[in-house]
């Protein structure tokens, strides 16, 4: 299985044999990147689709020397569970 990812300016975007099956949206202030929801097609869940698009995320946050408020709860979710990425949310 081999997932594409695409970033646009509002969206982290899921390919999967070329067919978008999940975005992860998510806006930009200064320094700061918000994610508000990461959704995935229902005929591609449990492939580990949106994992791919939060890690994403983070390490283009963590590169580009950003901080995070995850306001979408797979997100925040997926945090909790990867604690290697705590040190990017704004407290």
């Amino acid at each position: 299985m081999s997932v594409e990812v695409r970033r646009t300016p509002l969206h982290y975007e899921a390919y999967l044999d070329g067919r978008r099956v999940g975005e992860l949206a998510y806006a930009r202030s200064g320094a700061v990147v918000t994610a508000f929801h990461t959704e995935v097609d229902p005929a591609a869940e449990g492939k580990g689709i949106g994992g791919i698009l939060a890690r994403r995320f983070l390490d283009d946050a963590r590169e580009a020397g950003d901080r995070v408020v995850a306001l979408c709860p797979f997100v925040k979710g997926w945090i909790a569970r990867h604690p290697d990425y705590a040190d990017l949310v704004v407290r």
